[in-house]
């Protein structure tokens, strides 16, 4: 935990908080603060600062908190992601959170099998543990906008539009002409399942302005995909 993040409901008092649960356990096991030692902070959704230990027993740990800083600015690109199989699909929920990403819409396609779509994992308490989590390790406090989208066509047909605005749109998909750039600006970056968007689907989201581009002549997993376009696009 390189993040000590805080919820409103942590606060007892104006710059006092009180924590307990999985963050009180972890401070008790890895980090060992002593009262009068500072740890990095933030409260979600908020400013980042320092927290300094008053008080700490088994049940509770109780901090002084300074919020006066703030979080990293977000990456400008939001992410269109078929359905990864659930053990990968935290994975990748974890990377684009901590290469900044906010806006995040998973989406069925052929190639993702329905039942994906019965994972616990996508029950939102679990999606938000998942990315508290991550934010702890970027020392971020902006949780990530997390959208299902379970049918393809509709979701085209009616809604892509209004998602994609006036964002740039690219389509990494395999043996595509162009190498993944920066746009410049903002930027909503597709990619498909294992095996990549099937035609039909290709030509639906290339007929409404998604440019296909490759990230090279290997073959990816989605979750390296993933990281390496992110990667790439984080650098402009």
């Amino acid at each position: 935990m390189n993040l000590l993040l805080l919820d409103s409901p942590d606060f007892i008092a104006p710059g006092r908080v009180r924590i307990a649960g999985r963050r009180l356990t972890h401070l008790q096991q890895t980090l060992q603060p002593r009262p009068g030692d500072t740890l990095r902070a933030g409260l979600l959704g908020g400013a980042l600062g320092t927290a300094t230990l008053l008080h700490r027993d088994d049940q509770t740990a109780e901090f002084s908190v300074v919020l006066d800083t703030p979080p990293p600015e977000p990456l400008s690109v939001a992410l269109l992601l078929a359905l990864p199989r659930p053990k990968v699909l935290l994975r990748c929920l974890r990377a684009a959170t901590l290469l900044g990403v906010k806006e995040i819409h998973l989406l069925h396609s052929w190639r993702v099998d329905k039942s994906y779509w019965q994972t616990p994992l996508l029950a939102p308490q679990r999606l938000r543990e998942a990315l508290l989590l991550a934010l702890e390790q970027a020392r971020d406090t902006r949780l990530p906008r997390i959208s299902l989208h379970r049918r393809f066509k509709p979701f085209v047909e009616d809604e892509l539009e209004a998602v994609a605005g006036t964002r740039a749109r690219l389509l990494a998909h395999p043996g595509a002409p162009q190498p993944l750039a920066g746009t410049g600006g903002p930027s909503l970056l597709a990619i498909g399942p294992e095996g990549g968007f099937i035609p039909y689907e290709v030509q639906s989201l290339t007929a409404r302005g998604f440019r296909p581009v490759s990230l090279g002549a290997r073959v990816l997993t989605v979750e390296v995909a993933l990281a390496a376009a992110l990667g790439r696009l984080g650098q402009h």
